[in-house]
């Protein structure tokens, strides 16, 4: 090469070059961002084409039924379940439904555990154009009774797991008499009158394949299933979780490039979205193989990930802190995961976790069931949830980045704060703001059920004249390098035990016991636990006060009419509530004070699982009763 054309490459290079590191050291972020930016750019770039071309999940699943029929789809309990086999069980369910005096685009109520029959009922419900309410198979009584209303249910299919049947005939005379209700697992000898078996009916019926025009009604906008998040209204409500939404969760884990090849592992419920709109519904997209299993087991889980291979999990942050409890063992780091996709992990267990577990990378995300986008940590980030530099806000415009923002708000209200022209302000590096997400316009509703629960969930002229956003109801802080850390929940909810807990829903429980004048429920952090544990906080009757019986009424409401991470884990009794200006509780020194016996007079009481009561928490034993019972 002659030296005057050397001079002018190597001129341009260092050009370049010193271009690069000024943007390096201006914006130190930058390189964060078009790593972000990219893995986002993965989830259009697959995302785009099946929204453009109505290319739905149940679509995607029959290509791979006809790829490769006889590849394992399922590993479930040391069996193995091949496209081909759950294929023909999702034609048999879709036969039996079609059977029924039931229109298309009607919903089934499904609630069952974490097995191959929740995989192939979602399946065949739709090949059909059905809808599938997930009921949380943990509900009993009048939440139970709620969920299955709230959804307009047409039929049921209630799975083959310890109580459920019981729990389901418990509300039975409280239903439809004329809706279908049909049990797996049990023969019709077995059932009660009025109960079908699913079993037997799955016996009668021949796998014929289902014609497409079963399904042409549905759109992006129809609902593949309905999800249930605990909100202000207290009870269980029905997410609309359409076929958008599904097309688009499915390619989120492109965005560290899942394929065909890697197997996943979903342990935590699948009524629940993270393990079936990530871990299920990105296998299908990719056509690989999940590892399903019944109930996440600490001392099980390293041992299923290397009898199965499995290449990437889901997770919960509550999960990983269980497992650090396991005793150390030399197999700890052989395994062959190079993801870990999830959300909720904390920073204190985070860098524990990847270390001693030898995880290649963590992807947090932060969404919400019935929300309109997410976050993503795609750089290892310990603690992010992701991350909205000022170039990703840009983007966003532009349809490159999510349509996520984080305004200012009234901690008082948790309204947010508005400039002199009237609009929304973002936050910046340092702050701690509301997160917000853009809404589409074909989206007008979250929830199934009346506008005014779905327009709480709304925040309009926010940036502009007429935009719309969902309000998350979360907090999160933003540092110096425009990443996202999440900080807290506003409202009436709180997570324990990995599921969201309604304050409204255990007060309105306890209330209707007669000798409890007024009730408050809020969350309290427990050392060495994720999310926060129940207390109430109880105003009894004027003539009543605190006695054994009392306490076991409690005790025995709770265990009747609350799922287990619902339940009260530590009561207050109190002479007198403190209201605000509006009438509602206040909450925030209750909080502050917990369950401490220092820092308050008010007889403070625990859970006694044992005794099937609650006891007195005092000083002395504080730090013991603690200890034991969580």
């Amino acid at each position: 090469m002659p030296p005057s054309r050397k001079n002018v490459l190597y001129g341009a290079a260092g050009t370049v070059g010193g271009a690069l590191i000024a943007w390096r050291s201006m914006f130190p972020w930058i390189g964060d961002d078009l790593t972000t930016m990219l893995g986002l750019k993965q989830i259009s770039d697959k995302m785009n084409p099946d929204l453009d071309n109505g290319v739905y999940i149940i679509d995607k699943f029959e290509e791979h039924v006809k790829q490769h029929p006889k590849k394992v789809f399922l590993y479930f309990e040391d069996r193995e379940y091949s496209y081909e086999l759950v294929d023909a069980m999702a034609n048999k369910i879709a036969n039996i439904i079609l059977s029924l005096d039931i229109s298309p685009g009607d919903t089934v109520a499904a609630m069952i555990q974490n097995e191959p029959s929740f995989v192939w009922t979602l399946l065949g419900l739709q090949k059909i154009g059905m809808v599938d309410a997930f009921i949380n198979y943990h509900l009993t009584a009048e939440p139970l009774l709620h969920s299955i209303r709230a959804s307009n249910a047409k039929a049921i299919i209630v799975g083959s797991g310890e109580g459920l049947l019981e729990s389901i005939e418990e509300i039975r005379n409280s239903l439809s008499d004329n809706i279908p209700m049909y049990v797996q697992g049990r023969s019709k000898c077995e059932l009660p009158p009025g109960y079908h078996s699913l079993d037997d009916a799955m016996e009668r019926t021949l796998p014929l394949p289902l014609s497409k025009h079963l399904r042409s009604h549905v759109t992006l906008t129809s609902p593949v299933c309905y999800i249930y998040t605990s909100g202000t209204t207290g009870l269980p409500k029905p997410a609309i979780c359409n076929q958008a939404k599904a097309i688009g969760s499915s390619k989120i884990w492109s965005s560290f490039g899942f394929n065909a090849v890697d197997v996943s592992y979903a342990v935590t419920p699948l009524y629940h979205s993270g393990a079936t709109f990530l871990c299920l519904f990105n296998t299908i997209a990719v056509g690989c193989t999940m590892a399903l299993r019944r109930k996440f087991s600490a001392r099980h889980y390293w041992e299923d990930c290397r009898k199965y291979k499995v290449t990437v999990v889901h997770y919960i942050g509550e999960l990983f802190r269980y497992i650090l409890k396991v005793p150390e063992s030399p197999l700890d780091g052989v395994h062959n995961i190079r993801v870990a996709m999830g959300n909720g992990l904390r920073l204190d267990v985070w860098k524990t976790f990847q270390d001693r577990f030898k995880i290649p990378m963590i992807v947090e995300h932060f969404g919400a069931t019935e929300g309109t986008s997410i976050t993503i940590n795609l750089t290892n980030r310990v603690g992010a949830i992701g991350r909205i530099s000022p170039l990703m806000r840009l983007a966003s415009k532009y349809k490159m980045s999510v349509p996520v923002r984080v305004i200012r708000f009234d901690r008082i209200t948790e309204e947010p704060i508005r400039g002199k022209d009237g609009y929304c302000i973002d936050c910046g590096a340092g702050e701690n703001g509301l997160i917000i997400s853009a809404v589409p316009e074909t989206t007008t509703q979250f929830y199934l059920g009346s506008k005014a629960i779905n327009e709480k969930k709304f925040l309009r002229d926010v940036f502009v004249k007429d935009d719309a956003y969902f309000n998350f109801g979360d907090v999160v802080a933003i540092d110096k390098d425009y990443y996202l850390y999440f900080r807290d929940r506003l409202g009436d909810t709180f997570r324990w035990k990995s599921e969201n807990v309604s304050t409204r829903e255990v007060a309105e429980v306890l209330s209707t016991l007669s000798f409890i004048q007024d009730i408050n429920v809020y969350g309290v952090e427990v050392p060495d636990n994720d999310g926060k544990a129940g207390m109430a906080a109880i105003l009894l009757k004027d003539d009543v006060s605190v006695t054994p019986e009392i306490l076991q009424q409690i005790y025995r409401k709770c265990a009747k009419s609350l799922p287990g991470y619902a339940r009260p884990i530590f009561l207050r009794f109190q002479a007198n509530f403190e209201v605000t200006q509006t009438m509602k509780h206040r909450k925030v020194d209750l909080v502050k004070e917990g369950y401490n016996p220092d820092l308050t007079s008010d007889p403070l009481y625990c859970v006694d699982v044992e005794n099937k009561t609650f006891s007195p928490l005092v000083s002395s034993s504080y730090q013991q009763v603690i200890k034991s019972r969580l």
